[in-house]
């Protein structure tokens, strides 16, 4: 296990500032240098159905100018899984995605798609690239997620975040407790456990505590943070905070 988990850093909320006007900025491959510098392990984007807020032009040019990890996040679906072949980025992340959805809602239902997900994730594991599944903290999910052959999970926060933004301290501290078990059992099972989704300054530490957590995965509360202390410090803050729940 790493002396602290690596931080992604996602830049898909760049892309939506971008697109609400149009034009070429702001632009996310100049937020993900930024953050590479930063002392971000990684880059994760999200190349949505819709195409909400990274575009395809955005994945190539990510794909050019990073020299960390890119975390190619998609849904389960023909097209993106052609584009993750044609690229082969160093992991992909398998999430659900509808198009209603203002952001993902939650985990993949990895067992009722057991079959299907399975044929799915075998190209591209056999392409290179590290498979992992956006799941929540359940049993039966990570045990399904673990037969079809995905080396990594990444557990939603969402429901852990949204109960202590909402002040439900015993929903918070349920949802935490499950975490953490499920982070501990899928370890077990011999898979790399990472976590994601709504973190924040207030909420990272208890979640970066755990000892089998290798990657946290944070951008909306980032992007919107660097607004009033710009990307470098808003990254190297959260960095520190990690880096003092490990220790």
């Amino acid at each position: 296990m790493t002396s602290h988990p690596r931080l992604g850093v996602n830049i898909d909320h760049v892309a939506t500032v971008r697109n609400a006007r149009g034009g070429d900025t702001p632009d996310p491959v100049r937020a993900a240098l930024i953050a590479q510098e930063a002392g971000a392990d990684g880059i994760t984007a999200h190349l949505r159905e819709d195409r909400r807020h990274i575009s395809d032009g955005d994945i190539d040019r990510l794909m050019e100018a990073l020299t960390i990890p890119l975390n190619f996040e998609m849904a389960a679906t023909e097209e993106m899984q052609a584009i993750a072949l044609r690229h082969k980025p160093h992991a992909v992340c398998i999430v659900p995605e509808k198009r209603e959805e203002r952001t993902t809602e939650g985990g993949l239902e990895v067992a009722r798609e057991e079959n299907r997900l399975a044929h799915f994730i075998a190209p591209l594991r056999d392409a290179g690239c590290r498979v992992s599944i956006f799941i929540a903290a359940d049993k039966p999910q990570i045990e399904a997620a673990h037969r079809i052959g995905a080396e990594v999970i990444e557990l939603h926060t969402g429901a852990y975040c949204d109960a202590h933004a909402e002040g439900r301290m015993n929903d918070r501290d349920q949802e935490l407790g499950a975490l953490r078990e499920m982070s501990a059992y899928a370890h077990s099972l011999g898979l790399e456990v990472h976590a994601g989704h709504g973190l924040t300054y207030e909420t990272v530490q208890p979640v970066a505590a755990f000892p089998e957590i290798m990657e946290l995965n944070i951008g909306h509360f980032l992007i919107g943070e660097a607004i009033f202390r710009g990307l470098t410090p808003a990254i190297e803050e959260m960095r520190r905070l990690i880096g003092e729940a490990r220790a």
